[in-house]
């Protein structure tokens, strides 16, 4: 496939307002899209605790200030719930996911007696030590009838069993080998959010038919496990290519939680259109 006609996307939390951050990772898909492809924005509202239908109306508004348009209509992984439900008895129908009872504490007081074992995952995360796998399938029924809290993991040795060598093509780097088993038993459905980050983000790629995913660099580590899931469903593979991270003066990412500078306040200022886009690092994609 050539550049000319990928499909990417831009797939915002709306948690908050349009920020740098955001803008640099909008265009860096906008700018990949070609003049036969497609960019679309997906919006990954299913935290309802924390995204809000103001924000996600404000994220599209300062879009197209931008000149950014979604070039089908806005996905939102609110109204995707049954698809993400349907993938999660999938994968139970292969035997690759489990119902896990342990809390956080209970998760660390396990971690502070395991001395050498490797605690991290690649993106930094603790990595689970697989308590609740190890259940009689008589305890494991007993917790679920008791309405026991749980969340659903995947066992990931069962499911390396089930693929090939998986690999991905990084448009920079070439052919990449993939280690999703460094992760462990991750989440795929929590207590409060039915359906994992890492579930909907891979059933939604694939759903609307994604060829080139562009994310962050700190996003990296976390494709691996795409790439499991994509293989375990049978979908479709698409290329990746990763954006460095706009940083501070500091060196600290850009980020909502951080307090970093939203797009319509610099719009307030006076500030136009390309100087935004000049100030995330892509100036002049419409010239």
């Amino acid at each position: 496939m050539t550049q000319s006609s990928w499909i990417t996307r831009f797939a915002p939390s709306p948690t908050g307002f349009l920020h740098l951050g955001h803008v640099a990772s909008a265009l860096s898909g906008w700018t990949h899209k070609g003049p036969h492809g497609g960019w679309l924005v997906r919006m990954e509202d299913i935290d309802p605790q924390r995204c809000r239908k103001s924000y996600a109306s404000a994220l599209l508004d300062d879009l197209a200030w931008l000149g950014l348009y979604s070039t089908r209509p806005v996905m939102r992984q609110s109204a995707n719930m049954a698809a993400y439900r349907a993938t999660l008895e999938w994968l139970d129908q292969l035997g690759v996911l489990y119902p896990c009872f342990c809390t956080r504490s209970d998760i660390a007081r396990e971690f502070s007696g395991m001395m050498s074992a490797p605690h991290a995952a690649p993106d930094g995360s603790l990595r689970y030590p697989g308590t609740c796998r190890a259940m009689s399938p008589q305890a494991r029924v007993k917790a679920l009838a008791q309405g026991k809290p749980h969340v659903l993991r995947l066992d990931m040795t069962r499911a390396m069993g089930l693929v090939q060598s998986l690999t991905y093509a990084d448009l920079e780097r070439g052919t990449v080998r993939c280690q999703p088993e460094l992760f462990g038993d991750v989440v795929m459905a929590r207590r409060d959010v039915p359906a994992s980050y890492h579930l909907c983000v891979t059933h939604d790629d694939a759903a609307q038919g994604v060829t080139l995913v562009t994310r962050g660099e700190d996003l990296r580590p976390a494709t691996d496990l795409h790439r499991l899931i994509q293989a375990l469903m049978g979908w479709p593979t698409p290329a990746y290519l990763f954006h460095p991270l706009l940083c501070d003066t500091e060196g600290r990412r850009l980020s909502k939680r951080d307090g970093a500078k939203a797009v319509r306040t610099m719009r307030e200022a006076g500030l136009t259109p390309e100087d935004v886009r000049r100030a995330s690092g892509y100036p002049g994609v419409f010239g």
